[in-house]
């Protein structure tokens, strides 16, 4: 597909400031080059071609004049009578006539007569003084005006001329004229010295063009430096601790300007993301504080229901069915307050125990309790033939497992197949839950993971919306992360761990349960 042509400057155009201001440097350089070695050159030409006009006016009518007289002398050595040769050569009958003293060579001369040639000259090195006129020769130097004025005449065989001319006292017409070689010859060797010294002079002015914006886009590049260390931070949560300010902050220059600007937004940003911080950690603190708190009243809530419950005198229809909603829910508020209060304790980046847990034991462990709960769902399992190790919390794993598996059996209908894929490789362990359900609704996808993240059309969930949570953190805190994947027909929440090589040696520590 051939590139239109409008694309092809755009395409060659330097992209970063340094090239852009180094070939600007350089063209406005080679204009002014250009500039000089013109003026130089047309100087230079109107100089000496005011000097080869005084030199012809100096040489005057004495040249063609002495044609004349060898034509006359030709006339009486019985050589005939004057005009064109064969092939236009101009008949010299006598060229020891023709006077060429104190005449530079290439000195052309010619005599007119009734606006015909009678003889025509050049002054040579050696004693031939002929020269051969083309038809166009012969009616451009009839053309010129016999005021003495210097005009520009060109010969096909001669070149270029500066040629005058002047009445004679014969009432012929003398043409004198003065070769314009020596001023074309210093034409060229001054625009050959041009060219070189020019050109040099771009080189060396590029090379040091081009370090002298390097050095002063120095500033520039730091508060690049700067700008992109903030780029790669995490600033979605946590303690963020932002980079060095730029050091060049000078008000008087433009970068400092801009580091100025970025320094001030900095600390703008340095401002939000502290006080952020702070209320998170308040916000976590709370949350610790309160679910520790709440532990023991809802325990003892759910105890006295229980005690109530098992009172063996009779108890009232409606009592007894109250002390069981209290107990149900007494005891759903104490799994949400362990549930808080875990997390609390994961992101306040509390250590979990660091042992050896079979992942495949703890895999068939867990789809048993899960097959036990929802009968009404087909649970299959796909594991490698070898055991699954990883580093880490057994308690806090099970508990991660457990989630996914309740998510997907309280969120999809009773015969929907539910698997659980295990594999490890050196570098990652891979748990996977997917089923065949119906899937999550889109706008709920990019929060599921988010905590008390609900479906609003199940309005019969009793769960708090804590349990995918849990597994991201779960997952983090073993550092690794948990992906969601939807596909038609496949619902798949992924847990990715570090390999059993990358766990790295076994750390036993305290739980964070």
């Amino acid at each position: 597909m051939p590139v239109p042509r409008a694309l092809v400057p755009r395409a060659l155009l330097p992209r970063t400031l340094r090239a852009r201001l180094t070939c600007g440097l350089v063209v406005l350089l080679a204009l002014s080059c250009a500039a000089v070695g013109v003026a130089a050159v047309l100087g230079l030409r109107a100089f000496l071609t005011d000097r080869v006009d005084q030199q012809l006016a100096e040489a005057g009518g004495r040249f063609p004049a002495s044609l004349e007289h060898a034509a006359d002398a030709g006339r009486a050595g019985g050589s005939g009578s004057a005009g064109t040769g064969e092939g236009g050569r101009e008949p010299d009958a006598d060229n020891a006539h023709v006077d060429t003293r104190r005449q530079a060579p290439g000195t052309f001369g010619a005599r007119l007569l009734h606006g015909g040639i009678t003889g025509a000259a050049v002054v040579r090195a050696g004693a031939d003084t002929s020269v051969t006129l083309s038809a166009a020769d012969r009616k451009a130097i009839a053309a010129l005006p016999a005021d003495g004025r210097c005009r520009g005449l060109h010969l096909s065989a001669l070149g270029d001329y500066r040629a005058s001319a002047i009445a004679g006292d014969d009432g012929d017409v003398l043409v004198t004229g003065m070769p314009m070689s020596g001023v074309e010859d210093a034409e060229k060797r001054l625009i050959a010295v041009e060219a070189a010294v020019f050109g040099g002079a771009l080189l060396v002015a590029g090379a040091a063009g081009a370090f002298w914006v390097r050095w002063s886009l120095r500033p520039l590049r730091r508060v690049a430096a700067t700008a992109t260390a903030v780029t790669a931070l995490p600033l979605d949560s946590g303690e963020v601790a932002l980079p060095d300010r730029v050091p060049d902050s000078d008000p008087r220059t433009e970068v400092g300007q801009v580091g100025a600007a970025l320094n001030r937004m900095l600390g703008h940003v340095e401002g939000a993301l502290g006080k952020r911080q702070a209320s998170q950690e308040r916000l976590r603190s709370f949350a610790a504080d309160a679910s520790h708190e709440l532990r023991t009243p809802v325990a003892a809530i759910r105890g006295h229901a229980e005690l109530a419950l098992r009172h063996p005198g009779p108890v009232p229809d409606g009592v007894g069915r109250s002390l069981e909603r209290i107990a149900a829910e007494s005891a759903r508020m104490s799994g949400m307050v362990d549930d808080l209060l875990l997390l609390a304790r994961l992101d306040a980046g509390r250590p979990l125990a660091r042992e050896p847990v079979d992942l495949t034991r703890l895999v068939l462990d867990a789809v048993d309790d899960a097959r036990a709960a929802g009968p009404g769902h087909r649970w299959t399992l796909d594991l490698p033939e070898e055991p699954v190790t990883v580093d880490g919390d057994g308690p806090r794993l099970h508990q991660l497992l457990a989630n996914l598996l309740a998510n997907a059996r309280v969120h999809t209908p009773p015969g929907t197949r539910v698997t659980v894929r295990l594999r490890q490789d050196a570098r990652a362990t891979v748990l996977a839950v997917a089923d065949d359900g119906p899937g999550i609704p889109e706008p709920l996808r990019a929060t599921v993971f988010q905590r008390f993240a609900r479906d609003p059309r199940r309005r019969s969930d009793s769960g708090a919306g804590l349990g995918l949570s849990i597994v991201t953190a779960v997952a983090a805190a073993h550092g690794g992360e948990a992906a969601l994947a939807v596909r038609p027909g496949e619902t798949a929440f992924t847990v990715t761990l570090p390999g059993r090589a990358a766990a790295g040696p076994e750390r036993p520590g305290p739980a964070a349960g």
